[in-house]
């Protein structure tokens, strides 16, 4: 404690800037990780919103799974990314290490939120150009950045809930608890099939779902709302990150797992 409070503030975020670094080389490095998350998104975009709705409002299909394949994508990024790594960096002691070194403690923390949304980032560049170039997909420019900042933010809550998942399930384990909210969780939201073509009791019960509401952010800002006001998806999404991360946050404050001096 007494190291941390002598170094300076330019010293401090360097050591922030330095861990989220190393945690984004990381995993960059893991082909088990970045391939299916960069790469999935990609191909099912190309597959439903370009080769099988080629003649029929191609490219309503194309903007449409452009907001939603966005978040699916991000889910993908946060929930393993915090899930899988947590729960096995817990498993192995790697959080008491953590919590031996001098340093701040956010840290760890901070690095794992700016890889999720490092990745969320590429995902929404790749995505966005094949809308531009392949699905014919035109929207004006801020709506292409607005997409990009809801995809970029968009990975907290998902971050949080893969957080809480990490201090409950072991590292073998998570991978599987992981898919089976991640998976179940898009569908039900309507980022595979809009809701619309499915049962009315899935559409009842999708606001439940912190998939949805970032959806139906996503969809607003390409025109392809469903109503609802932003403001309300936005304070829900921030409920759900708080509760989900200060779940988290007592579980392993509780086994003194938290790292941080």
């Amino acid at each position: 404690m007494n190291i941390i409070a002598k170094v300076g503030p330019g010293q401090l975020v360097g050591c922030y800037l330095r861990e989220a670094r190393y945690e984004f080389m990381r995993l960059a490095r893991t082909p088990a990780f970045v391939l299916p998350t960069l790469l999935f998104p990609a191909f099912f975009y190309l597959l439903f919103g370009v080769v099988l709705s080629r003649g029929v409002t191609s490219v309503d299909a194309g903007r449409y799974l452009l907001a939603t394949y966005g978040v699916f994508g991000i889910m993908g990024a946060s929930l393993f990314g915090f899930g899988v790594s947590v729960a096995i960096e817990r498993e192995r002691g790697f959080l008491t290490f953590k919590r031996a070194l001098p340093m701040p403690a956010g840290a760890y923390l901070f690095a794992k939120l700016i890889m999720a949304m490092g990745f969320a980032a590429i995902i929404s560049i790749m995505l966005a150009t094949l809308a531009a170039s392949v699905a014919g997909v035109s929207l004006a420019p801020w709506q292409w950045l607005a997409l990009f900042v809801v995809n970029v933010f968009g990975t907290m809550p998902f971050c949080a809930i893969g957080f809480w998942i990490g201090t409950m399930a072991s590292g073998s384990a998570a991978p599987a608890v992981v898919n089976l909210i991640y998976l179940p969780m898009a569908f039900l939201s309507g980022l595979w099939l809009p809701l619309k073509v499915l049962p009315d009791v899935i559409s009842r019960f999708a606001p439940i779902w912190p998939s949805y509401q970032l959806s139906q952010i996503a969809l607003g800002v390409v025109g392809g709302g469903t109503g609802g006001s932003p403001v309300v998806h936005v304070l829900v999404l921030l409920a759900m990150t708080a509760l989900f991360f200060t779940l988290a946050q007592r579980r392993l404050a509780a086994s003194g797992r938290l790292p941080g001096p």
